[in-house]
């Protein structure tokens, strides 16, 4: 039995015909970027995360970018965030010449530890950017009390989050500003690259409004440097037949990894938690264990794909390592050594989470 990490076969299959039809529609009409489809999409996420804008760009990348730019995050300034992310989330903080602040994570949670924050702000700090991973909200409560005490902004990187929650306010909405991507893999994905912006600021929203499509308010006349990065109409056909049912896909999530968890238990294997303030959306089911590699290797041996996600963190990253020499984050770093993502998708049949399970325990009995 072949299990790939993530199907999104059976989830075109299904809602082929309404694709198809919609792609054929932006073919005749031959308007394809900035048109009604992309802005009844920002639309309709404004109106599911309960905010007031929301702006569609190219990709999540973008959409961390310009909300740093529209929140005036510039050259020298320090951004608190996550070591243990996708390079994204650090590189959009570098794009506009500031300095990413890596605080180690929480070993339950792998998101970053609220109790350390503090201690990492300077009169350089501008913004704190926590990241949801794995489709579980950071502790946004105690993060968005120190941003007031210290005037900083609060911009979430949602990549891995959307439709999950945090004290019953969709991801994204806590913030001054929320992230998407709309990466083919994420809960709710395109066709290729997209991400989106949200806010209930109207500056902040002007803002990325301006920057997404360089720098214009009137055609022709531009007014900053911007950018091209705008959600296609193609993608936006894709998203707009998703999005009605990403609440049932997030529920399939949920049902998988619940019945992870139960296999696992007394297990040597830790499976993830829960953290009980919020609803966590299983984006990837990434469990710990000091012989990953074994497990890796069983797996793949038995035709069921698996993932490190990730293997280094950012602080340890070429790119990074010699400004960030003398960072020790050993929470992160002992996590990165151990963890492993398991399939996980709504289409996930039970009987091929027990074969992964049965797998896995063979290899650690």
């Amino acid at each position: 039995m072949n299990i790939p990490m993530v199907d999104l076969k059976g989830q075109f299959k299904a809602l082929q015909q309404q694709i198809e039809a919609g792609f054929r529609d932006v073919c005749e009409t031959t308007q394809f970027i900035l048109g009604p489809r992309g802005k009844a999409f920002e639309e309709e996420v404004a109106a599911y995360c309960g905010v007031k804008h929301a702006i569609g760009v190219a990709s999540g990348t973008d959409a961390l970018h310009l909300a740093l730019r529209a929140a005036g995050i510039g050259e020298g300034d320090e951004v608190i965030t996550s070591p243990f992310t996708f390079i994204a989330t650090a590189e959009a903080v570098s794009y506009v010449g500031g300095r990413p602040v890596f605080v180690d994570i929480d070993p339950a949670t792998f998101n970053i530890d609220v109790s350390l924050i503090e201690a990492a702000i300077t009169d350089k700090t501008r913004a704190i950017l926590p990241v949801h991973l794995f489709g579980q909200s950071a502790d946004l409560e105690p993060i968005a009390a120190l941003c007031k005490k210290y005037n900083l902004k609060l911009i979430e990187d949602c990549a891995q989050s959307f439709g999950a929650d945090y004290g019953g306010r969709k991801s994204g909405a806590y913030g001054d500003l929320g992230c998407f991507s709309f990466f083919p893999s994420k809960n709710l994905g395109c066709y290729g690259d997209g991400g989106m912006v949200i806010t209930n600021d109207d500056d902040f929203a002007r803002e990325v409004n301006v920057l997404r499509n360089h720098g214009s308010r009137q055609r022709y006349h531009h007014s900053t440097i911007g950018y091209n990065s705008r959600l296609d109409e193609l993608q936006a056909v894709v998203l707009r037949a998703k999005l009605p049912l990403l609440d049932g896909y997030n529920q399939g999530r949920r049902k998988n990894a619940h019945l992870y968890t139960e296999r696992l238990k007394g297990s040597p294997i830790v499976p993830p938690v829960e953290d009980g303030k919020g609803l966590h959306v299983y984006h990837q089911y990434t469990v710990l264990s000091p012989v990953r590699d074994q497990l890796h290797q069983a797996l793949t041996a038995a035709g069921i794909a698996s993932a490190v996600y990730y293997p280094i963190p950012l602080h340890q990253q070429d790119v990074y390592r010699d400004a960030y020499a003398s960072c020790r984050l050993p929470v992160t770093e002992a996590v990165s050594a151990q963890v492993l993502s398991l399939p996980m998708y709504p289409e996930l049949a039970e009987e091929q989470v027990h074969r992964v399970c049965d797998v896995l325990l063979e290899t650690v009995k």
